[in-house]
């Protein structure tokens, strides 16, 4: 399976034209034998290997920051398996509410208190 497609290509490179931007994660990807997970929201237009968003290496701290496309697409998890892109990942908010949760949750979430507290939060605008 790609990592990403021409359409998430497109629409990371779009967000990559405004870095700084909350925008909403595009592209999921996952360890399909462990706890490790992605969020991006852009692609560098100057540097196409370097994504953007928030990540969980599966140790309890996620946080937002680069990746190397290059480097996730090598990366072997348990069983050898690769790297997989999640094609029914649709977000609901923008990167600093994923990122709220996940701190609360010391992982990356997508529903449940943590995420509904978060955009409550971010709804009110309240840290």
């Amino acid at each position: 399976m790609k990592l990403i497609t021409a359409p998430l290509h497109r629409r990371l490179l779009a967000n990559g034209t405004r870095p700084g931007a909350d925008h909403v994660p595009v592209l999921k990807l996952f360890d399909p034998c462990g706890s490790a997970t992605w969020l991006f929201t852009e692609r560098d237009p100057d540097h196409p290997d370097r994504l953007f968003g928030l990540c969980d290496t599966g140790c309890g701290l996620p946080e937002p920051g680069h990746a190397s496309l290059a480097e996730l697409a090598r990366v072997r998890g348990r069983f050898g398996l690769p790297l997989e892109r999640d094609r029914h990942f649709t977000a609901c908010a923008p990167l600093s509410v994923y990122t709220a949760a996940a701190r609360r949750a010391g992982r990356i979430v997508e529903r449940g208190a943590e995420l509904d507290a978060a955009l409550r939060a971010y709804r009110e605008g309240t840290p």
